[in-house]
C-alpha cells in the first residue's frame, strides 16, 4: 500500500472513530476530551499500535493548528463593549482566583516535594475553568439573577488570564531549565508576552480592516484560516507565545472590523477536526508505566486546586465589594476544568518532555474529577445566591 493510501486511510479513520467518541462523551458523564485522550492511547504504541504515522510529528503539527484556532476564537471575547459590561466585580475576581489559584497550587505541590518547574507548570494549568459546563448549569437553572450574570462574565475572561499566566510561567520554566537567573527568567517571560501581544495587532489591525472585503459582511475561510495560520507561524519563527498571539489577533480583530456582522464566523466549527487529532495524537503519546508515580502530586493538585478557587473567590469579592453569599460561593461556582486545560498540559508536555508524563496524567485525571463534580458546586452556588442576587451594587461596573 502506498505512503499516501496509508496516509489518508489513518487521517479519515482517526477522525470518524473521534467523532464517535465525541458523540459517546455526549452521553456519558466523562469529558469528551478525555474519552478522546483514552481513544489515542488504545490506537497508539502503548496498546494497540495502529498509528503508522509518525505520532510526534503529527502531534506537533495538529498541537498547533489547533491551539492558534481556539486561541483566535477566544479573542473575540475581548471587545470594548464586553469589557465595558463586565465590570468591575469581573476584573477583580477573574484575576484573583487565577493568581490565588496559581500560588496556592504551586506552593502546595512544593511543599510535598515537587521539582519547581513541574510545580509552576501544574500551577498555572490549575488557572484555567470549563466554560461550556458552567454556562449549562446556569441555563438549565433558568436563572437571571445578578450572580449569574456576573458568574458568566468571570468565565468570559477567565482563560485568558489563565493562557496569559500559563504563556509567562512557560517561559519561565524554559530559561529556569536553561540554567538561567530568575531575572533571565522574568526577562524572557517579559520578551514572550510583549512579542505575541505585538505581533497579534500587528497582523490584527490591517486584518480586520481587509478581511471581508472580497465577500461583503463576512471574512471567507481563507482570509480567516490565512491569517490565523500566519500569525501561529511567525510566533513560532520569533519564539513567541503563539497561543497568546493567536488570542491578541481574535480580540483586535474583534474590535476593529467594524464592517463585518460576525467576523469569526468564517472559521467557527472548522477547528473541530484539528481538535480531534490534536487530542487523539496526544494521547497516543502517554507512556503508561510511568503514570503510578503521580499519585501525592495529582491529590495535592485537587485539593489545592478547589481550595485556590475558594480563595480566588472570596478575595476577589472582597476586593470588588461583592455581598456575602457572592464572596463564599463564586469560587465554588468556578470549580469546573475541562478541555483548556488538557490542551495546555499538551502544550507543556511537549515543550517539557522531562515533565510530560506526570502534567497530562495529572491534568487527565482533575479533568475527569473536576467536569464530575464542578457542575455540582456550581449549581449550589446558584440556588444559595439566588435570593440575594449575589453582588455589589450597580456602582460596582
Amino acid at each position: 500500500m502506498s505512503d499516501s493510501a496509508t496516509f489518508l486511510m489513518t487521517l479519515g479513520g482517526l477522525l470518524l472513530m473521534g467523532l464517535a467518541t465525541d458523540a459517546l462523551g455526549r452521553v456519558t458523564r466523562l469529558p469528551r476530551v478525555t474519552l478522546l485522550m483514552l481513544l489515542g492511547l488504545a490506537v497508539g504504541p502503548e496498546a494497540l499500535n495502529l498509528l503508522p504515522l509518525n505520532g510526534e510529528v503529527w502531534f506537533s503539527i495538529s498541537a498547533s493548528l489547533a491551539l492558534v484556532m481556539v486561541g483566535f476564537l477566544l479573542g473575540e471575547r475581548f471587545t470594548y463593549d464586553a469589557l465595558r459590561e463586565s465590570g468591575r466585580q469581573v476584573m477583580w475576581i477573574s484575576l484573583a482566583a487565577v493568581v490565588l489559584t496559581a500560588v496556592i497550587v504551586t506552593t502546595a505541590l512544593i511543599a510535598v516535594g515537587a521539582p519547581l518547574p513541574l510545580a509552576l507548570l501544574l500551577g498555572a494549568l490549575a488557572t484555567s475553568t470549563a466554560p461550556a459546563a458552567t454556562v449549562d448549569v446556569v441555563a438549565e437553572e433558568g436563572g437571571n439573577t445578578r450572580f449569574s450574570r456576573i458568574l458568566l462574565g468571570v468565565v468570559a475572561v477567565d482563560d485568558a488570564w489563565g493562557l496569559i499566566w500559563f504563556a509567562l510561567t512557560m517561559a519561565m520554566v524554559a530559561a529556569m531549565t536553561d540554567g538561567a537567573s530568575m531575572a533571565a527568567a522574568l526577562g524572557v517571560g517579559l520578551r514572550e508576552i510583549l512579542g505575541a501581544v505585538g505581533l497579534g495587532m500587528a497582523l490584527g489591525i490591517p486584518g480586520a480592516y481587509l478581511t471581508g472585503r472580497l465577500k461583503e459582511g463576512e471574512p471567507t475561510l481563507l482570509e480567516a484560516l490565512g491569517i490565523v495560520f500566519l500569525g501561529g507561524g511567525l510566533a513560532l519563527w520569533l519564539e513567541v507565545s503563539p497561543l497568546l498571539t493567536a488570542m491578541v489577533l481574535g480580540a483586535t480583530v474583534a474590535n476593529y472590523a467594524s464592517h463585518h456582522t460576525r467576523p469569526f464566523h468564517a472559521i467557527e466549527g472548522i477547528e473541530r477536526p484539528f481538535l480531534i487529532l490534536f487530542f487523539v495524537f496526544a494521547g497516543a503519546s502517554l507512556e503508561t508505566e510511568a503514570l503510578e508515580t503521580i499519585g501525592v502530586v495529582g491529590g495535592v493538585y485537587l485539593v489545592a486546586r478547589a481550595v485556590g478557587r475558594w480563595a480566588g473567590g472570596w478575595v476577589g469579592g472582597t476586593l470588588a465589594g461583592s455581598s456575602a453569599g457572592a464572596r463564599h460561593w463564586i469560587g465554588l461556582a468556578l470549580m469546573p476544568q475541562a478541555g483548556v486545560a488538557v490542551g495546555l498540559a499538551l502544550i507543556a508536555a511537549e515543550r517539557f518532555p522531562v515533565y510530560g508524563t506526570q502534567l497530562l496524567a495529572v491534568a487527565i485525571g482533575a479533568t475527569v474529577v473536576f467536569e464530575l463534580i464542578g457542575p455540582i458546586f456550581t449549581r449550589s452556588a446558584l440556588l444559595h445566591t439566588e435570593d440575594e442576587g449575589g453582588a455589589a451594587s450597580d456602582g460596582s461596573r
